[in-house]
């Protein structure tokens, strides 16, 4: 089974509910059922096919599994916050959201050691963690993981699933937050609209574009300096770019492509005008 062509029609199919749906609470409802759907065909997959070694098996539970099973927990959460999120009263709904950020702020300081090893990108547990071999031997961390399908889970990769969907969930609920202070936005559709963008490429790409803007002179008439820039796209996706200085000075050391994630954005939309002609 192609997990990774699977993952990215899933994300399409998110994309185009979130156009065609009327409302947040109705965005969610089709979200999750289009996550759950894909994990039980991963999970029939998985029982029949197994994996061919260690390393197959650590990276299912550790990044394919993760795209669907993270969404799923994401509007599983707004879907949840929405239906009980008060309808009137600006200070019963700011109460309301700082208790949720109150609650994931717990929930992140009592996994701070499985945060930090994911966060350091450290690998050396990979297989206690995200083989089904360990199953008996961790000890559950979260309540609401209580029942687990041995055939199907790991020790931490719900946990790991908890926590990406929550750093997303936080976001959500800052929005929220503003919107309850400040009135901003006009309604739940726009103000989710504003916190789905995520940048799901790598930092060099993502640093190119950073240069390529700045070098341009298209951002502010060419008064922004490269940090702001940097800064505002960050924010923008949701994404920490580290040092980027250091990652341009390694993109102008390449010894073919210095453009490489530009020129493949060129030759994404001129395949489309072409096709779109046809």
């Amino acid at each position: 089974m192609d997990f990774k062509k699977k993952n990215k029609n899933l994300l399409f199919d998110l994309d185009e509910i979130k156009y065609s749906s009327n409302g947040i609470i109705e965005r969610s409802n089709k979200s999750i059922i289009a996550c759950r759907n894909l994990l039980n065909t991963y999970r029939k997959s998985v029982v029949i096919d197994g994996f061919k070694s260690t390393e197959e098996e650590i990276e299912f539970f550790k990044k394919i599994k993760q795209t669907p099973f993270t969404q799923l927990i994401y509007y599983s959460e707004i879907r949840s916050f929405e239906i009980q999120f008060p309808k009137v009263g600006s200070s019963q709904q700011r109460k309301y959201v700082k208790k949720k950020l109150g609650k994931l702020n717990r929930f992140f300081l009592y996994n701070m050691d499985f945060v930090q090893y994911i966060e350091s990108k450290q690998t050396h547990l990979d297989k206690q963690f995200f083989t089904r071999d360990y199953f008996d031997n961790v000890p559950i961390t979260s309540s609401k993981f209580y029942f687990q399908d041995p055939d199907f889970c790991t020790p931490y990769d719900l946990l790991l699933g908890k926590l990406k969907a929550s750093k997303r969930f936080i976001n959500y609920l800052q929005n929220r937050l503003l919107d309850a202070k400040k009135s901003r936005y006009k309604n739940e559709l726009e103000l989710n609209n504003l916190t789905e963008l995520e940048w799901t490429s790598s930092k060099t790409a993502l640093t190119e574009l950073v240069y390529a803007l700045y070098h341009s002179r298209v951002i502010n008439n060419g008064k922004s300096d490269i940090k702001e820039i940097a800064s505002t796209l960050e924010s923008v996706f949701h994404f920490k770019l580290g040092d980027y200085y250091k990652t341009f000075a390694d993109i102008k050391s390449r010894k073919i492509s210095r453009t490489k994630f530009l020129d493949d954005l060129s030759a994404s939309l001129l395949s489309h005008i072409e096709n779109s002609e046809e």
